[in-house]
């Protein structure tokens, strides 16, 4: 497939990498050509244009012969890559959503009927979260006769003194200073920033963390594909306390706007050497769990079952020993987006969010995860009665 890929920073030119080891000939177009190159290396032949993601016209003579253009370049570019898609009739896939104009549905669905006339696909929030985690929902809601809760926590962590960006810059200003959604007694709502504090237990060797509410996208997709009654999404980790603590000390608001102190730039492979190498990064951690509670019917009695699914992502260090210098959660999202890719619906004409696509697809993306380093667990405890303990299997 030719592909073009707007936005070549940590994630998009590492996706570039892996979709040419798939056999696809891909493209990339940059605001900034040689940024970009840095992040794709000396040695990679992978063609990089200037283009404004402003510029509708410019995307368009860029992508010019792709049958897949990607955004991976900011949220807020969204509906200008759409609209140059079907401009050029080509395929659309992006790894999260803006929701401005409605916090609780992601704005792509706006140009469902557009991608149908055109005959043409396109799959939103193909990252880790949102996208891996859409996947375990949906893989366990299919399990379950009745969704009631769905909780998604989430766990990113820096070994270092000082701020390092895993997300673009813009992303995690945009996340930190939004308020969380959630999905509660089955009606959506926003709630106050880093509230409702919990202490929650990841996979080893992560273990018990204190999290938040975050701005998570799985909220503007999930309850409007499965029923259920509650969702939300908390994050814990050294990146979210440190974020937290700005926020209690009044350093972090849309008024202030974005401080590049807090929120440094992306750093590029050769950078992240240099800050290995100076001992101010010594490792950083990903890690995602999936908790799902509802009812299955039985011949004799309901049942009710927690279906709790972990992710646990290379380290820095387990990184860096394949031969790559990138953050754990730019490799984590470049891997996935890379199977979203591999397993593409193209005979398919609509716009999908991860749980709309068809089970065989989405099987198949889930077992190629494990061919990435990318370690996923599955554990269902029956949930018995007061009085009576849960038995796991």
């Amino acid at each position: 497939m030719r592909i073009f890929i707007l936005g070549a920073g940590a994630t998009g030119s590492l996706l570039a990498q892996l979709l040419e080891r798939q056999g696809h000939t891909v493209w990339c177009g940059d605001r900034d050509p040689a940024r970009a190159r840095r992040f794709l290396g000396k040695r990679s032949t992978i063609p990089v244009t200037e283009v404004n993601a402003r510029n509708l016209r410019g995307i368009v003579k860029a992508a010019k012969g792709c049958q897949l253009i990607v955004n991976a370049a900011a949220s807020v570019f969204n509906e200008i890559v759409l609209r140059a898609a079907l401009r050029m009739r080509a395929h659309y896939l992006d790894l999260s959503s803006h929701l401005r104009r409605n916090p609780f549905k992601a704005e792509q669905f706006r140009y469902t009927k557009k991608f149908e006339k055109k005959n043409r696909a396109a799959l939103i929030n193909t990252g880790v979260a949102p996208g891996l985690t859409n996947l375990l929902v949906k893989r366990a809601a299919d399990l379950l006769d009745e969704v009631e809760s769905v909780h998604i926590r989430l766990y990113e962590c820096s070994e270092s003194d000082d701020p390092i960006s895993q997300w673009s810059p813009e992303v995690s200003f945009d996340e930190a200073v939004s308020h969380p959604r959630v999905y509660r007694g089955g009606r959506f709502q926003l709630r106050k920033r880093f509230s409702e504090a919990e202490k929650f237990r990841f996979a080893d060797p992560v273990g018990t963390v204190r999290v938040v509410l975050a701005a998570q996208d799985e909220v503007a997709t999930l309850p409007h594909f499965i029923p259920m009654r509650d969702l939300d999404v908390k994050i814990g980790g050294n990146e979210i306390d440190r974020l937290r603590r700005w926020h209690r000390l009044g350093k972090l608001s849309k008024s202030r706007g974005m401080i590049r102190r807090q929120f440094p730039q992306t750093a590029s492979p050769r950078m992240i050497a240099k800050l290995i190498r100076q001992g101010i990064l010594q490792n950083a951690r990903f890690a995602a769990a999936v908790l799902v509670q509802g009812i299955k019917n039985g011949k004799k009695e309901n049942a009710r079952l927690l279906i709790r699914s972990d992710c646990m992502f290379p380290t820095l260090y387990q990184i860096r020993r394949q031969g790559r210098l990138t953050t754990p959660i730019a490799y984590a999202t470049a891997h996935i987006a890379a199977l979203f890719i591999k397993f593409f619906p193209r005979e398919l004409a609509d716009v999908f969010a991860p749980e709309m696509l068809p089970a065989e697809t989405r099987r198949a993306i889930l077992a190629g995860i494990h061919n990435n380093s990318i370690r996923i667990t599955h554990k269902t405890t029956v949930l018995k009665r007061e009085g009576e303990d849960d038995e796991e299997f």
